[in-house]
Order: C-alpha cells, then structure tokens, then sequence
C-alpha cells in the first residue's frame, strides 16, 4: 500500500512540476510573431506564400540589414515618426508613443496589438476594419489619387522593397515585381 502511495506522490509531483515549468515558460515567452502568412487568399493569380519568419530573422532588408517591424507595419509608430515618411500618415491606435519592436511585441504584454495590412488596406469595394475607408495617397508625379487596396499596399511596399534589394544586392535575390509567379502560386481547384 505504501508503494502505491509513494508512486501516486511521484506522478502527482511530476505532473505538478511539469505544469508549472510550462506554464512559467509560456509567461516567460510571451507573444510570437507568426512564421507563415497566407497572404491574398483570394487573388487571382493565386495565394502567396510569406515566411515572417525569414523576413525578421535573416538581413534580408536593404543593404542587407534586419528588417525593421515598422517598414511593413508602417502604423505601429508614433504619428510624428510616420510623418516623416510621406505618404505614410496613419498609425494605431492613433495615441500611439512607442515604435513597435520583435523585443517589445514578444516581451510587452502592454504593447498595442500588431495590425495587419487588411485591417486598413482593405479589398476593393470592402469597408477597413479599422478606417472608415481605405486610405488614399497622392502620387508624387501628378494630381491623381490612389486607392490602397490590400492589393496595392501589398504589391507598393513588398515589390517596391524587393525591386531596390534586386538592384542593391549581389548576395539577394528575391523575387521582384516582374516575378510575380515567384510569390504568387495557383492552388488546384
């Protein structure tokens, strides 16, 4: 009987012991930033496939550098550092007063929740979750407006990024604007 005791006392310690690591390991953490996107579930020319991942843990910015949170997550910024990237202007929450960072998404609980392109840069004809519509930007040459679809923001900012790095670098090779079935893939009907 005292056997049975003793081996009950020890599963019970081991499953208490094991649950608190856990959960003391889980707090210590924190949030991760997710290593694979689905990006443009609808588009037509096919859903790509975007590795987060490799995009803030390898220097695959350019000049070959780490990318920065807030050269896609442009609105996670405060107002005044947005400013001085026209055509930037929008950040979120708007009071915002930190610049988001890896260390400060995972280790800040505090820290405003990250948003996503769609959260602004909506479909065409669909209302942004958190705009009243989707933003607009004046081109540099020109009077005309455009639209910032999730499309156009999307196609802007990573195409635009990968267009310099293929003209900037000899060590990286992504895939640029003209390369659109490199990003893009068809998935069978």
């Amino acid at each position: 009987m005292k056997l049975v005791a003793v081996f009950a006392y020890l599963i019970l310690s081991a499953l208490l012991i094991s649950t608190t690591f856990s959960s003391a390991t889980s707090a210590l953490d924190g949030r991760k930033p997710p290593e694979v996107r689905m990006l443009g579930a609808e588009a037509k020319l096919g859903v790509v496939k975007f590795s987060h991942l490799d995009h803030i843990t390898k220097n695959r910015g350019i000049g070959g550098t780490m990318i920065a949170c807030i050269e896609c997550h442009h609105t996670a910024q405060p107002a005044s550092e947005a400013a001085k990237h026209p055509p930037l202007k929008t950040v979120w929450p708007a009071d915002r007063t930190s610049t988001l960072t890896a260390d400060q998404f995972e280790k800040d609980p505090a820290a405003p929740e990250v948003v996503v392109c769609r959260d602004c840069h909506a479909r065409a004809e669909t209302k942004p979750k958190l705009l009243p519509e989707i933003p607009q930007i004046k081109l540099e040459v020109g009077t005309e407006f455009v639209t910032l679809t999730n499309q156009q923001a999307f196609h802007r900012n990573c195409a635009g990024c990968h267009d310099e790095i293929a003209k900037t670098s000899k060590d990286l090779n992504p895939p640029t604007s003209r390369k659109w079935t490199a990003c893009h893939k068809r998935v069978a009907a």
